[in-house]
């Protein structure tokens, strides 16, 4: 059973449509979902968790109807807001411990749960501060603690990096990692910032204006290119001449000694190989290319990891 599932999913306000029939299936594991501001993720969340009816068609949340068990889903889903929500004035321990009484929990049990929570998300040495005096990256760490106190089985996170420097963009992706192949949480996350996905989504579903754009399994997005960055020590276009004289298809950059070769079969290897060899060139790497996120977005091109 897919963690999210919609049928023509269509929701107006007025003469705007913010989702536009909209079919797709979200399975376990993290899902990147992507979408420029304005393409309809927000209203898409607001209807996953029951607290807007769509105008037409259907969606469910790990088997749930959206429009008919919208306290359920909200039993078994947690929620990280983008926006900035959180009290100035109480601890952290005080919110969620709030947080997890409002989600049903006695109030030992919820004690317990926020003592437990914090120290996953690293806020247990700080949980008795005021969170007004709490870094940037110490609130989005609070905010994920209150979607994780109820010990739900998804957790919906919208940009849970904003505002983050680099390191602390690193540690809320391995959270996010850590939360989904530790515990068995599925999680879908919303970013424009298309690297970070790749590094931890096994899925990627892309919206634009309302519009489904792509449903994909990063893999797959990121399977090889067919193309190889070939890089030697000297006499680089000699090698590509006579490489294009054995028929491959090379393409040079602004780099005289580096250059990309259309992989059509494996013979082309051979050809490098050899080449190199007759010239008495020293090869100093031959790297297969993967496709980028990105060129889901933008004009197709080749794409390689360095």
């Amino acid at each position: 059973m897919p963690a999210i599932a919609t049928q023509g999913l269509t929701r107006s306000f007025g003469p705007v449509t913010a989702l536009s029939q909209l079919t797709v299936e979200m399975p376990t594991g993290v899902v990147g979902l992507v979408g420029a501001n304005g393409a309809g993720k927000s209203t898409f969340i607001k209807i996953l968790l029951g607290l807007l009816p769509p105008t037409s068609g259907t969606a469910t949340v790990l088997g749930l109807d959206c429009l008919s068990d919208g306290l359920k889903i909200r039993e078994v889903v947690g929620y990280m807001p983008e926006s900035e929500c959180l009290p100035p004035d109480v601890s952290a321990t005080e919110f969620i411990v709030h947080m997890a009484r409002m989600s049903g929990l006695p109030t030992d049990v919820a004690r317990e749960r926020t003592a437990d929570t914090l120290r996953h998300v690293g806020l247990y040495e700080e949980r008795y501060r005021p969170i007004g005096g709490y870094s940037t990256g110490m609130r989005q760490r609070v905010k994920l603690a209150q979607a994780l106190v109820h010990d739900p089985q998804l957790v919906l996170l919208d940009e849970p990096t904003n505002g983050l420097d680099p390191a602390g963009r690193d540690d809320m992706l391995e959270l996010i990692r850590r939360i989904s192949a530790d515990f068995g949480i599925s999680v879908v996350v919303t970013s424009h910032l298309l690297g970070e996905l790749e590094r931890i989504a096994d899925h990627i579903v892309s919206i634009e204006a309302g519009v489904l754009q792509h449903s994909t399994s990063t893999a797959a997005a990121t399977e090889f290119s067919g193309m190889m960055l070939v890089e030697v020590t000297d006499r680089g276009p000699e090698v590509v001449e006579r490489l294009h004289a054995l028929g491959a298809k090379v393409t040079t950059g602004a780099q005289a000694h580096s250059f990309v070769v259309a992989i059509k079969d494996e013979q082309v290897l051979d050809d490098v190989r050899s080449v190199v060899v007759d010239l008495g060139v020293g090869l100093i790497r031959m790297q297969r290319g993967r496709h980028h996120l990105t060129e889901m977005f933008s004009t197709p091109q080749e794409a390689l990891h360095g």
